[in-house]
Parts: structure tokens; sequence; C-alpha cells
């Protein structure tokens, strides 16, 4: 494995994308960097700071209910909700509060929420928080699952992403192809660096990554 190479963000020098340039499989797909987001999730002055970020672009909506945060997000969802609470985002709940949620997975890797959770999805409006999209499934996915539930997604925020929506609702990250213009995802029959016999470094997912 390489050394990390880093992207500091312009407006806060806490928040530092790091990544790895090589060939990676995650659940979807093959891609050619592996973004190490540990710190960003985990630590609590780089997670702060990522989910002020995060908050600027929904200082103008009007409710968000509940945050479901994918892939561990759930303590840079938390410093989200608290700035955006602060700005005056206003929730509809009973206790005039966000609920920080995250979702079950059953044994087909559908997402589900059992009835003592339900209530924080079923009529209301979320924000979906992932750490990276490159192929959408997983908010495909997350977006359905809302739905199915009866909640209402008003929008999808991540720290990195390939795409600009999912669907008809709009993703919203701090970096994006043009911090990344080389990186690529590929679905593993078609993959390039296969094909090339580039070795595989590591299986990744959103817990992180293991050698091979």
């Amino acid at each position: 494995m390489q050394d990390y190479k880093k992207i500091d963000f312009h407006r806060n020098k806490d928040v530092v994308l790091r990544y790895i340039p090589g060939h990676f499989i995650t659940p979807k797909s093959h891609v050619n960097y592996y973004m190490d987001l540990s710190d960003m999730k985990s630590r609590q002055r780089e997670a702060r700071a990522t989910g002020e970020e995060l908050a600027e672009m929904y200082f103008s909506t009007n409710v968000i209910d509940t945050i479901l945060c994918l892939n561990n997000m759930e303590v840079v969802g938390a410093y989200l909700a608290n700035r955006l609470t602060k700005a005056g985002v206003a929730s509809a709940n009973a206790h005039q509060t966000m609920y920080i949620t995250s979702p079950e997975y059953n044994t087909s890797g559908q997402m589900m929420f059992r009835e003592n959770n339900k209530h924080m999805i079923k009529g209301k409006k979320v924000l979906i928080l992932i750490d990276t999209a490159s192929t959408g499934s997983t908010l495909l996915s997350a977006v359905r699952s809302v739905g199915f539930y009866g909640g209402e997604v008003i929008g999808v925020s991540a720290i990195f992403s390939l795409a600009n929506q999912v669907g008809d609702i709009p993703i919203r990250a701090l970096y994006s192809g043009r911090d990344l213009p080389d990186y690529a995802s590929y679905d593993a029959d078609k993959c390039p660096l296969c094909s090339k016999g580039a070795p595989i470094d590591a299986i990744c997912n959103g817990f992180g990554y293991s050698l091979l």
C-alpha cells in the first residue's frame, strides 16, 4: 500500500480527505482510490468540523426531522444536527429535536427498521448522511427503504460523491470528482485494472479495509 495523500478543504483545516491510489474491491464495485475517512468519522475535532461544513449546505432547508446515517456516520450526524439546530433549521418532532439513527440490514442486505425506531422514519423528513458514494446503489437502497417505511428523503449529504443526485434527490458533498478527476469506479466484470493484471490491494467497506 502506498502512503496516504490528502486534500485539504478550502474553508476548514480540520476537514481533510485522505486517500490511497491502488486497486480496491468494495461491496458494489472496484475502485482506484481508497478513501480513509476514519478520523473524519471518529475523531472529535475532525467529526465536528465535517458535520458543521456539511450543515452549511442545508441552512435554507425548512424542516429536517431525522438524519439517517450510513457507514458509521453517526458521530458526524450528531454534529451536523447540532449545527443545523443552532442555525434555526426546524424539526417537526414533538420535542423539537432531530433524530439521528442508522438502519439495520436483514439477511438479504436490505435496510430495515424495527418497531422501536420506525417512528424515526414514518412521516418524517429525512436527510441521508453517507461517507462516500460512487455507484449510488447504497443511496438508492436507502431512499427506497425510507419510502417503504413512510418517510420522505429531502436530501443526501456526503463527504465524497461522484454523483450529483440519486433519482431526483440532490447529493451535496464536500468533495467530488472535481477534487479527484481520475477517480473511477468499475463493475467487477468490467474492471480495466483486473484486465491489466493489477493486483488487488485491499477489500473495503464502510468499516475500513483489509489488506490482501
